[in-house]
């Protein structure tokens, strides 16, 4: 009987252990469904969708994408689902394509899902942009001076006509503004310094363009008058001149070759200004200021003055004082150290003539009455003693003019030339230069060589300068013809070295002189900013208009730099 009763009990356990397995693979079948396994060998099935990226698309122009996913476990079924799309796109969700047409411009951050059981996702930007183009035209780098008004229109286009602009900008000086309808830019600059500039102009359908410049503010050239033996400014502080002689202007017009020599525009005089310039002394001819018959018109007259007026402009809104000088004028000459023997206006003479330096003058400072950042440098190099035989008939001829001896034309004195600078109302500081092509300032006390002291014209305004010149090959080159001859007359009025230089191409002469000068506060310009002088027979200071130095020009750079502001 326990036999029996034994292996019926066993057969029962064999037959629930084989139940249970069974409902348990039964189960497993039912979550995993009818598309077969859910489980690979061994492990998990992974949904893997490829990044295609980084998109871009346009504003009514159709797009398409196809988005890849892989499944771990072959035969499985995806679906597909998007979201951030951009709006007017769609995607598929049997096939993971996404089309449509963009209808908004904007960036969108786009996750794109695929699904069977489990799921993978990718995600990445779409930006879709504009399909018209707003195009903003640089104006070039602009400049200004304190206290003046600025104005700039900024021009732009849309390729969608009927497009409302809207305009803005970053970066502009001090009180000036755009305006958002009209582009312009107004208002009246009250710091000196260079901004960036960036004016963006965007449409009503959010295109936009944009364009960047440099907006340079100077402080505007000091209005000079003399006070005792200074130059001084508005505020009554003294002014001391460094700069350059800018030649061309007394030649290239009686040449036929055009006003100037070598480009007069903003990035010459940016070049200059970067030797720590604030004055440029420009050498004028009469007979083209007078627009006289045997000047080519196109380079006389109206235009002639119009291009002188243009840079004297351009030099004070970079805060540099210019210095006018009446370098060639007409007349036979051809006594003791004539430049030519033409009647014209095409080398240097003795002294003016009366004939067409007195209209000049006239004209001149009519034209710049009232600004007081010009100097009218009367006459560029005096020689009047080697015609007339002696200093003391050379200084007479120098002030009074008129008949001199040896010389066949009537001579426009300095006290002639300053009464008609005053009769048109003009206040500006007047320079006279001395004997000896301006080098002979005499010596106080003699009878032999006078000095310019005991000559100086009458000036109802009391704003009258010495200019002195000074090279290497002078007779008075030493410091102790500066200490006797010229120191005298710093005490007593303002002196301009209003040339300086050395035909050696070297700066052992300058240097020193400009040293000396600076401990006087006298003020002085070097001969000459022209790229086509040669450094022993300009004497040049450069090699280019961008302001690359000579070896002549590098001393005096380096000097003029070692001043600082």
């Amino acid at each position: 009987m326990k036999r029996l009763t034994w292996r019926p009990r066993r057969r029962l356990t064999a037959l629930l252990s084989a139940g249970v397995i069974a409902c348990a693979t039964a189960l497993v079948g039912l979550v995993a469904g009818p598309t077969g396994p859910a489980m690979a060998a061994g492990g998990h099935h992974t949904v893997t969708v490829t990044n295609p990226g980084n998109q871009v698309g346009t504003v009514d122009v159709a797009a398409s994408l196809q988005i890849q996913a892989t499944d771990s476990v072959a035969g499985q079924i995806l679906t597909y689902t998007a979201t951030g799309l951009p709006p007017g796109l769609s995607i598929s969700s049997s096939t993971g394509l996404i089309t449509g047409t963009p209808t908004t411009i904007g960036t969108f951050n786009v996750t794109v899902t695929a699904r069977a059981g489990v799921t993978g996702s990718a995600t990445f930007t779409w930006t879709i942009t504009a399909s018209n183009t707003v195009t903003v035209t640089g104006p070039g780098n602009q400049f200004g001076t304190v206290g003046t008004a600025a104005s700039l229109q900024i021009q732009a286009t849309d390729t969608a006509a009927g497009q409302t602009l809207t305009y803005a900008a970053t970066g502009l000086p001090a009180s000036l503004s755009i305006s958002s309808s009209t582009g312009l830019i107004t208002g009246t600059p009250t710091t000196p310094a260079t901004s960036t500039v960036t004016v963006t102009v965007t449409d009503s359908t959010g295109a936009s363009g944009s364009a960047t410049f440099t907006w340079t503010i100077s402080t505007p050239a000091p209005q000079l008058q003399v006070s005792g033996n200074k130059l001084v400014n508005s505020a009554g502080q003294q002014v001391v001149l460094h700069g350059v002689d800018r030649s061309g202007g007394e030649y290239a017009c009686v040449n036929g070759t055009g006003v100037w020599d070598g480009p007069m525009d903003q990035a010459a005089v940016s070049a200059i200004k970067s030797w720590n310039v604030n004055a440029v002394r420009v050498p004028l001819n009469e007979a083209c200021w007078n627009g006289e018959s045997y000047v080519n018109p196109a380079y006389a007259g109206a235009n002639y003055i119009s291009a002188v007026k243009a840079y004297v402009n351009l030099l004070n809104s970079n805060g540099i004082v210019a210095i006018l000088d009446l370098h060639w004028t007409d007349g036979v000459y051809t006594g003791s150290s004539s430049g030519c023997t033409s009647a014209q206006a095409v080398c240097q003479k003795p002294m003016p003539d009366s004939a067409q330096a007195i209209p000049f003058w006239t004209s001149v400072a009519t034209t710049f009455n009232h600004n007081d950042a010009v100097i009218f440098d009367l006459f560029n190099e005096p020689y009047a003693s080697r015609a007339t035989g002696s200093a003391t008939s050379g200084w007479s001829c120098w002030l009074n003019g008129g008949t001199c001896p040896g010389i066949s034309y009537q001579v426009a004195g300095m006290q002639a030339m300053v009464t008609a600078v005053r009769s048109t109302g003009a206040n500006n500081v007047i320079m006279v230069g001395g004997e000896e092509y301006s080098n002979d300032l005499g010596t106080p006390g003699s009878t032999s060589d006078p000095s310019i002291l005991n000559y100086l014209p009458t000036d109802p305004d009391n704003d009258i300068a010495v200019s002195w010149h000074s090279y290497n090959f002078n007779a008075c080159s030493t410091q102790s013809c500066w200490t006797s001859e010229v120191q005298p007359v710093i005490a007593q009025v303002p002196v301009i070295a209003g040339e300086i230089g050395e035909n050696d191409c070297a700066s052992g002469y300058v240097t020193p002189l400009m040293t000396w000068l600076d401990s006087q506060q006298t003020s002085y310009l070097a001969w000459a900013w022209n790229a086509d002088f040669s450094c022993k027979r300009g004497p040049g200071l450069i090699s280019d208009y961008s302001g690359t130095s000579t070896g002549y020009g590098a001393g005096v750079q380096s000097h003029l730099l070692s001043l600082g502001g």
